[in-house]
């Protein structure tokens, strides 16, 4: 195995860190200096959050990127400004003011000091959104200011209508932190399964999985291991499992679905083999194929249970081609179309169907 300089290595980690992120974790919440009125905004979002965070000494950080040995809980209210365009999220740049009226901004955070507090919050949420939960898993190089935002965008633009939960593991939004990365979500995936528990025991009658980049091999962990204990399906309401662009080897992808076993409804893959952030993770596992970029997917992963949906030619929100399942406006609104069926099947062929004539109408040149 060819093994990279460690020049080249520290750049490849660099650039790495500027397609899966690109915004520098500031504070999530601040002073509020402009009011802006009712008519000035779209959304108003609740994100439940449980997180390996370690709490941040600056309180309008909340978490910040060291790990924790145990699960913190908390919820964060979001704004969404009118101006809002589907698949952005505008964020305050230094020296703006805090302007709901312009960009996402978080207007209240609450923490919860035990689980039991949290999950009666999360009942009274379930209840009033018709029972159903969608559980986001951030990536690589992802602040937890970002990770909200994300979640939050997602939601107001797919529409999605029960209840946003984020899990965050502890993501060193650094340069060269992909080591770390790595062995944070690994020390994740425990928190991560009985975060899904907790769930499960909850008054949701379903739950929906969406995964992006690192964040889905945490999740395949999870999921892993909760076959392995014989409880999969989380009691019948796992819904569907999103893997977006998902940073997994592929040998290792392949032994963790023969673990889980073939899934009563099959796993959603989206991947794209213009992912330049993928191509450099490859790199830097010596040269091995991802999930995310993987060329023979169609053929090679199907028979494990996944419904693999090619995003190739759809136009990215970044150079780097590795959010469009969110920043993408024509599909994200697909993926709310997609978690808004309640059978689970309905909508796989008109979904795919969809987004290959988004990628034959693509221009060559818009990439």
């Amino acid at each position: 195995m060819k093994v990279l300089p460690k020049t080249l290595l520290a750049a490849v980690l660099a650039v790495l860190v500027a397609g899966c992120a690109g915004h520098k974790p500031e504070e999530l919440l601040g002073s509020a200096v402009v009011t802006a009125s009712i008519a000035d905004i779209s959304g108003n979002h609740a994100i439940f959050i449980a997180t390996t965070r370690k709490r941040s000494d600056d309180p309008n950080k909340v978490f910040d990127g060291e790990r924790s040995a145990l699960l913190s809980f908390a919820r964060v209210n979001i704004t969404v400004p009118k101006s809002h365009e589907t698949g952005k999220i505008e964020r305050k740049s230094r020296g703006k003011s805090d302007d709901p009226s312009k960009y996402f901004m978080a207007s209240q955070a609450t923490g919860y000091d035990s689980a039991a507090k949290f999950q009666s919050a999360l009942n009274t949420d379930i209840a009033a959104r018709g029972g159903r939960v969608m559980v986001f898993v951030h990536g690589y190089n992802t602040g937890f200011d970002d990770a909200v935002y994300r979640l939050t965008q997602i939601v107001h633009d797919s529409g999605y209508p029960g209840t946003p939960v984020l899990f965050s593991w502890a993501s060193g939004a650094s340069t060269t932190g992909y080591v770390y990365d790595k062995e944070s979500a690994a020390a994740a995936r425990d928190q991560l399964e009985a975060t899904l528990r907790l769930l499960a025991q909850s008054g949701a009658r379903r739950i929906d999985l969406v995964a992006h980049s690192m964040g889905t091999w945490v999740t395949m962990e999870a999921l892993r291991q909760l076959a392995i204990e014989g409880n999969r399906n989380l009691g019948g309401k796992l819904g569907d499992v999103v893997l977006a662009s998902p940073d997994i080897d592929v040998d290792v992808f392949k032994s963790q679905m023969q673990r889980y076993g073939k899934p009563d409804k099959p796993f959603i893959v989206l991947l794209s083999d213009d992912d330049r952030a993928l191509r450099l993770s490859s790199m830097i596992a010596g040269s091995q194929p991802r999930v995310g970029d993987y060329k023979n997917a169609a053929t090679d992963l199907t028979s494990y249970g996944v419904t693999v949906v090619d995003m190739s030619g759809a136009k990215a929100g970044d150079r780097f081609n590795h959010t469009k399942f969110a920043d993408n406006p024509d599909l994200v609104t697909l993926l709310g179309k997609r978690l808004r069926q309640d059978d689970g099947y309905a909508s796989d062929r008109e979904v795919t169907d969809r987004i290959i004539q988004l990628n034959q109408q693509a221009s060559p040149g818009a990439m």
